[in-house]
């Protein structure tokens, strides 16, 4: 099998924190315009990645990232809690992307569980910090506030949907400010593609009061199998996002086997998350304590190398 199904398979692992009262960075009125992102490397699993590198990230989320006007940190999954704690002073938000890892056992799951108790503790003292997760790290972020693995079988598998909006996506930081004609094709138009197994349900997510104190629901879906799973995410206090789809497929993938949505109501749609989520990138006031430390902290420190020949992705970063 080639590496582009981005099968997202999850397990158990997390824990909750309490809410923030209110999201504000700690000073007000200062905006960032240098944000860094960071992204947590994924795990290799694809024998024919194995060659080059044990962890990777695809160019796709570094230039998503990137087009948005945010530089890249790339964190490797090795280091000790003292340094992730370093790291975590000196970027200004986390995505959490796709993939197929095990989430109770793996480096992955362990790193992101720092990362994501850092930010619970950062917001409550008014120290506003985003994270983001992409359909695999959407589902990570439900088990985390959950404190339990609710995932059940929803394939949706190589196919571009529509978005069935709820009553919540209008009045969403999300989605503010989106023009009417995008919200309308949102629910008309295929414009997210789809690459997973499995996913939350509606009925699993209403039956757990942790989940629904902590993220309203924007969207919802419905999988081959006839379940509906949410499919997109926000913290009510936290600015915590989830989306079940992959948003940077639309601009910077396109192996013509998969279904990227390519149209321009779909690239105007990746381009505006994009923006949304380094916007609150920049209301995070973190920075490195030595300038001259910064570059080579970056990803411009590494070359991509072309994977179109033994994956679904163009371009791949190995570690």
């Amino acid at each position: 099998m080639r590496l582009g199904s981005f099968v997202c398979v999850l397990f158990v692992c997390g824990c909750f924190g309490p809410h923030l009262t209110k999201q504000t960075p700690l000073k007000k009125n200062i905006v960032n315009d240098r944000p860094v992102v960071g992204i947590l490397t994924q795990i290799v699993s694809d024998a024919a990645m194995k060659p080059y590198g044990s962890t990777y990230i695809p160019a796709s989320y570094v230039k998503y990232i990137e087009s948005a006007g945010s530089r890249v940190m790339p964190i490797k999954l090795t280091l000790t809690t003292a340094e992730y704690e370093n790291i975590f002073r000196r970027i200004n938000g986390l995505l959490l992307i796709g993939g197929a890892v095990d989430l109770e056992t793996s480096d992955f799951a362990r790193v992101s569980k720092i990362f994501y108790q850092l930010a619970l503790k950062a917001n409550d003292a008014g120290d506003f910090f985003p994270i983001w997760g992409t359909c695999l790290g959407m589902q990570l972020l439900t088990v985390l506030v959950a404190e339990q693995n609710l995932l059940t079988t929803a394939t949706a598998e190589n196919v571009a949907l529509p978005l069935n909006l709820t009553p919540a996506a209008y009045s969403s930081r999300m989605f503010e400010g989106f023009p009417t004609d995008l919200m309308k094709a949102l629910q008309r138009e295929p414009l997210t593609g789809n690459f997973h197994h499995y996913g939350l349900t509606v009925k699993a997510f209403k039956q757990n009061e942790k989940l629904q104190g902590f993220f309203s629901v924007m969207s919802t879906n419905i999988a081959e199998n006839g379940v509906r799973f949410l499919s997109t995410i926000e913290g009510k206090r936290y600015p915590f996002y989830g989306v079940q789809w992959h948003p940077e497929v639309n601009r910077f993938q396109w192996d013509s086997t998969w279904n990227f949505p390519h149209s321009p109501r779909a690239v105007q749609l990746s381009l505006l998350l994009a923006e949304f989520f380094i916007n609150e990138g920049r209301k995070s006031l973190h920075d490195f304590d030595d300038s001259k430390e910064e570059p080579f902290a970056l990803i411009y420190n590494y070359t991509p190398i072309f994977a179109g020949n033994f994956s679904g992705y163009e371009q791949i970063y190995f570690f």
